[in-house]
């Protein structure tokens, strides 16, 4: 079944994700935007990543949108998504498509509408595409074999998005920090764009999987731990101060310290946040999705800033971006909003506003978190999943409908029903259960102010799912 989720919609190759799906989903949508926008000329800029077919998956979204007569403005190579968010809004398309499963194994690919304001589609809208292609899957698809040339164009997505970063950070304070960086760009997208504008400005870096590689050498495309083991390595031999990596349609990041030691996201999205605000001087309202660290909130009282919860899925905080009514956000998952900067997620962006921090504080990251310790206290947040069956999705319903007053001997101060079911506990404590977006799981979060505490969370979570 075609079903969007927290990112688009994404499906095992060959199974559910085939050239004949994807085809009943891109008429779906030009079914949709026809409807959307009666009686204008309509462009639809067209993206993919590194994965497999990729390519092949959006020259048959331009030939399928051609002979709706749409514009197709299609990526001259595969780019990052923010790339291509920056261009829907330059060129002032109706929409974007972009052909990515992001983080997810290599033998998934995936359909990601992005509206016409670069922002990823939000559930209204992604809702009528799906009725649309189930209506449209009753009957065969036309399958044209060649586009029409005079509806598609060829363009370049690297130059301007470099130029809109060069404005963004202070490359000046970086170069004269003298910081070394290593680059993993896993195989991806971010190619050509995260190692080059360092490059171009002068700073010293040393790269690897810097090539386009389907299996992402073996690996799932993303920014973990496990993942950025090779990275790890680099930095401690090459002496970097600093590890950035960006996962396959480099919409998200992962950042090692000078020891080559992984720093979790939730801490990197704290550490953003209490610079933006008490070195920079920022004020305006902060979001964080329901799964994401409540140093966050502790960042936010301090300063007296709004604070917006927001269920997972960056669109939700897209809104808020585009309302103006957050000048940062953040979601665990390596995802990160800033004022007046895109729509959409930038694992490049927020590796180099790392690298920024770093050199503008002339502090490394080991006494950044330190620091940033002592002034709000320290907190441990991990995830575990169980697999999505009968048993485990009634067991989730019905806490939903009918949630404990305690939770492992603690008194649940209160609940929340954003996105599964949340129980906040005493010191910014809490735990997280709900259905991914992305795969066939049920994701449970934990927080806590300590190792120990934090798995006691983590195993309840589990069992009460079982």
């Amino acid at each position: 079944m075609i079903k969007f989720g927290t990112s688009g919609w994404r499906a095992v190759m060959g199974e559910e994700f085939t050239f004949g799906n994807v085809r009943i989903v891109v008429q779906a949508v030009a079914n949709y935007l026809k409807q959307r926008f009666p009686g204008r000329t309509i462009t639809v800029l067209v993206n993919y990543d590194t994965r497999f077919l990729s390519e092949r998956f959006a020259n048959e979204a331009a030939k399928i949108l051609s002979h709706n007569q749409i514009h197709v403005l299609l990526a001259d190579r595969d780019a990052p998504a923010q790339a291509q968010a920056l261009q829907i809004i330059k060129r002032k398309a109706q929409a974007g498509i972009n052909f990515t499963a992001s983080f997810n194994p290599p033998e998934y690919n995936g359909l990601k509408l992005n509206i016409e304001t670069g922002a990823p589609a939000l559930p209204s809208e992604t809702d009528k595409v799906e009725e649309e292609a189930r209506r449209l899957a009753r009957a065969p698809i036309f399958n044209p074999y060649y586009p029409r040339p005079e509806f598609v164009q060829e363009i370049d997505l690297q130059s301007d998005y470099l130029e809109f970063l060069q404005k963004k950070i202070d490359f000046a304070s970086i170069r004269k920090s003298r910081l070394r960086i290593g680059v993993d760009l896993l195989y991806g997208t971010s190619r050509e764009y995260l190692d080059e504008i360092l490059e171009d400005n002068g700073i010293p870096i040393e790269e690897i999987h810097g090539y386009v590689d389907p299996y992402f050498g073996g690996i799932t495309p993303s920014c973990s731990e496990q993942n950025l083991r090779e990275l790890g390595r680099l930095i401690r031999e090459k002496k970097c101060g600093l590890g950035i990596a960006t996962d396959a349609d480099g919409d998200r990041f992962g950042i090692l310290d000078q020891n080559g030691r992984f720093i979790v996201q939730n801490i990197i999205l704290a550490l953003l946040l209490d610079y933006l605000v008490r070195v920079k001087g920022w004020r305006g309202g902060v979001a964080r999705s329901v799964s994401t660290t409540h140093l966050i909130d502790r960042v936010a009282r301090r300063f007296s800033l709004p604070l917006f919860k927001t269920p997972v899925g960056f669109k939700y905080m897209a809104e808020l971006f585009l309302r103006k009514q957050i000048i940062f956000g953040g979601e665990e998952s390596a995802c990160i909003a800033v004022k007046s900067h895109l729509p959409e997620k930038d694992g490049i962006f927020a590796g180099l506003l790392v690298a920024e921090m770093i050199a503008a504080t002339r502090l490394n990251l080991t006494e950044l978190r330190q620091h940033f310790f002592r002034r709000y206290g320290k907190k441990y947040s991990g995830q575990k999943s169980v697999p999505l069956h009968s048993k485990s999705e009634r067991a989730l319903n019905d806490l939903v409908i009918a949630p404990p007053e305690h939770f492992g001997g603690r008194r649940v101060l209160a609940v929340e029903r954003i996105d599964g079911i949340k129980f906040d506990f005493e010191d910014d404590d809490w735990l997280l259960l709900r259905l991914s977006g992305t795969e066939p799981l049920i994701r449970c979060y934990a927080e806590a102010e300590s190792k120990a505490d934090l798995e006691k969370l983590l195993r309840l979570g589990v069992k009460r799912l079982d």
